[in-house]
């Protein structure tokens, strides 16, 4: 079933690595897998341009259904295999509800942290203009506490939404595995955060999805100052 299955992704991405959790979690491990290089801009060449006019990725194809923007893809793969493996939105219309807002609200971390990251990344350091880097810090810093605040309704060893692993978790997980590799700390201050970090990031389809690059190089200290 997973063999007409593809998934071109680019590691370190975390819109690429929210699907490749859910495949995981739905026992589609046998999907095809294409890295793309964005040093070599692979995600604008033809054939994912064919695929997706945007030139990004992921890029998702399930037989003749090509699905592109990750948080459909996730919608997707829950949908057409509802039926097996994690069950990643529940039936109860409320707490469907709250997962896919949940799973909505993972952007604002990604925008947040993104918008400072990037700066930094492509701005030489002695460039860095200190008025917007405290202005796009202090945004982040004050994101964290919404999700750590979320996390204090459940008990110890929760998902974000309650008991049960979700597309929320396969849309946060990744995104404070980014934080953590640009050397945000968790622990002092969001202590549940950092918990919930420590839990989730040795489930299988979580590990599945590692980027490749993370495990041979240490991240870049962006947001230590956060």
């Amino acid at each position: 079933m997973s063999s007409d299955i593809t998934l071109y992704w680019g590691s370190g991405s975390v819109p690429c690595w929210r699907p490749m959790i859910c495949l995981e979690e739905k026992g589609l491990s046998g999907y095809n897998k294409k890295l793309i290089s964005f040093e070599k801009k692979e995600h604008k060449s033809n054939e994912i341009m064919k695929l997706n006019p945007r030139g990004q990725v992921p890029t998702f194809k399930h037989g003749d259904v090509v699905v592109n923007e990750s948080m459909a893809i996730c919608l997707y793969i829950e949908n057409a295999f509802k039926n097996q493996g994690t069950k990643l939105l529940p039936d109860d219309p409320s707490q469907q509800a709250l997962v896919l807002q949940r799973f909505v609200e993972t952007q604002n971390i990604m925008e947040k942290n993104n918008a400072l990251v990037y700066y930094k990344y492509r701005t030489k350091q002695e460039d860095w203009d200190q008025a917007f880097i405290a202005e796009k810090s202090k945004a982040l810093a004050e994101e964290l506490p919404l999700w750590e605040k979320y996390l204090s309704q459940y008990g110890e060893g929760s998902f974000i939404t309650g008991k049960d692993f979700t597309l929320a978790d396969a849309g946060l997980i990744p995104a404070l595995a980014f934080l953590v590799r640009m050397q945000l700390s968790l622990k002092e201050r969001f202590p549940l955060l950092a918990s919930y970090y420590e839990r989730v990031k040795d489930r299988p389809s979580v590990q599945s999805g590692w980027p490749p690059h993370w495990k041979d190089s240490p991240g870049m200290g962006y947001l230590k100052d956060v």
